[in-house]
């Protein structure tokens, strides 16, 4: 079985890394596009002008529409479209989840976990906060010390 998981998945990294390439889905850098000047002129907001600047010299791609289109390949020549802002958002919203996460079980250990939990405590919480910064170096500690995860034995199973 482990040897037919790892053809499936040999077999499933193959054609995701032979991925056609953006000129494919017939898409032209935005400062060669007609139909993206067309749209830069017709701009009625303020700001877009900057906005259309800001994407005909950054190298997007556009399509036949005249809107930029993201590139999720992989290639690292596109890491600043997808790849940076994902890794960001993963990073932020995993700090959130862990600061929360730690303040939940900081207010337990408390004389009045409820209350606490409604009224927050902003000194803890901001204690929190400023440890949740580095919770990947936190998530790696608690999972190899075993923290993190719990026995089989403590876990409720619904009856089959």
């Amino acid at each position: 079985m482990q040897r037919l998981f790892a053809l499936v998945l040999i077999i499933s990294l193959w054609f995701g890394f032979v991925a056609p390439s953006a000129h494919a889905y017939n898409l032209t850098p935005c400062s060669e596009s007609a139909a993206f000047a067309q749209r830069a002129k017709d701009s009625v907001s303020a700001t877009a002008p900057q906005r259309f600047d800001f994407y005909a010299k950054s190298g997007l791609l556009c399509g036949e529409d005249g809107l930029p289109h993201l590139i999720v390949d992989g290639s690292l020549s596109h890491a600043g479209e997808f790849l940076i802002p994902s890794v960001l958002f993963l990073l932020i919203t995993g700090w959130i989840g862990w600061a929360g996460r730690t303040y939940l079980q900081a207010v337990k250990k408390g004389s009045s976990p409820e209350t606490d939990e409604i009224i927050i405590n902003v000194p803890l919480a901001i204690k929190c906060m400023i440890g949740g910064a580095f919770w990947p170096l936190l998530a790696v500690k608690e999972l190899t010390s075993g923290e993190l995860t719990e026995t089989d034995d403590k876990i409720t199973v619904s009856p089959r």
